[in-house]
């Protein structure tokens, strides 16, 4: 089976478009891939986390993505930190990748224009990135739209690694899923959703029913009253249309085809959410009653993790000539 490999910033609480757009698919991977998933710990960091709050979002997050679905039975899970070859070949591949090409990282440049302290580890987190791939002989990086650019600097590097020191990594290609990929601001609809869930605009996947769907009766949309899908010209309508296709498994254009008017459709998409959204939190609050189980999946998940990493480092650092480790 093709090996799949993702990982999750534990940045916050996750939203609708964390779960529409990825963590759906995730699921749906390990069907018929060797799924790979992580919370990377390392890559929050950045942007210097409290750390005690560091911690709960971590495992807030690994609870988050065993309650919507990933099994740990059939998927490698796990806490990036807890794997300290990702940190050794971050370096080896900070010194494959070019100054020019992290610079010109469109996300860095967003992101250091936004802050008035811009860490080192911000400009070379793609190196960390194209680490995390490519220590567990990726075949598939299933990622947003925004991180399509991420993902074609790691295949430059591991082909640059490759080529300098023969063959030593797989080079991974992109999947960039096609429905539900851009769950837009309920409130700013031509903004993505985010992880501030202090936004009227944004649907956190642990939030109150009532409030979700608050939120989508207050949603933007337009005055004509026409649902029809052009998200050029009708951001607001076309994001509820494209979030209610993504639920139920249509399409945003055959959903369209339903309603005349605004109001129904707002009601509907926020009923198809909470229904969505019900069986996920129930089984949040069931794992989160018991955290030293989901401490101890992780760590199941992290030595399994391990046995793949630790062969891929080595073979890395013999081919770059550096000297084999001491036995322990």
């Amino acid at each position: 089976m093709a090996r799949v490999f993702s990982g999750i910033q534990p940045s916050g609480g996750m939203h609708l478009g964390n779960l529409l757009g990825a963590l759906r698919n995730w699921v749906a991977y390990q069907q018929d891939h060797e799924a790979v998933y992580c919370v990377v710990d390392l890559h929050a960091l950045t942007t210097a986390p409290d750390p005690a709050e560091l911690r709960d979002n971590t495992m807030a997050a690994a609870t988050m993505l065993l309650s919507v679905g990933i099994d740990p039975e059939r998927s490698t899970l796990f806490v990036q930190s807890a794997v300290a070859e990702h940190a050794e070949l971050a370096w080896m591949m900070e010194c494959t990748v070019g100054f020019g090409e992290l610079r010109r990282m469109t996300q860095f440049k967003d992101k250091s224009d936004r802050s008035d302290f811009v860490s080192a580890g911000l400009f070379t987190y793609p190196a960390l990135q194209a680490a995390d791939i490519l220590l567990y002989d990726t075949d598939l990086v299933p990622v947003g739209d925004d991180q399509r650019q991420h993902i074609e600097l790691c295949r430059d590097i591991a082909e640059r690694f490759n080529r300098r020191y023969g063959d030593t990594f797989a080079v991974p290609a992109p999947v960039i899923p096609k429905a539900g990929a851009r769950v837009m601001d309920l409130q700013r609809p031509t903004d993505k959703m985010s992880k501030s869930l202090e936004s009227a605009g944004t649907i956190g996947v642990l939030e109150e029913p009532d409030s979700v769907t608050r939120k989508f009766k207050r949603a933007v949309t337009d005055s004509d009253n026409d649902a029809r899908y052009d998200p050029d010209t009708k951001p607001g309508v076309s994001n509820l249309l494209g979030i209610l296709a993504s639920v139920t498994g249509r399409t945003p254009q055959a959903v369209a085809d339903d309603y005349t008017q605004y109001g129904p459709l707002k009601a509907d998409t926020a009923d198809a959410v909470n229904e969505l959204l019900d069986p996920i939190r129930r089984r949040y609050q069931e794992l989160s009653s018991d955290p030293a189980e989901i401490s101890r999946l992780l760590q199941a998940g992290a030595d399994k993790a391990r046995t793949v990493a630790t062969t891929t480092l080595e073979r890395a650092r013999t081919n770059a000539g550096l000297i084999p480790r001491s036995p322990t």
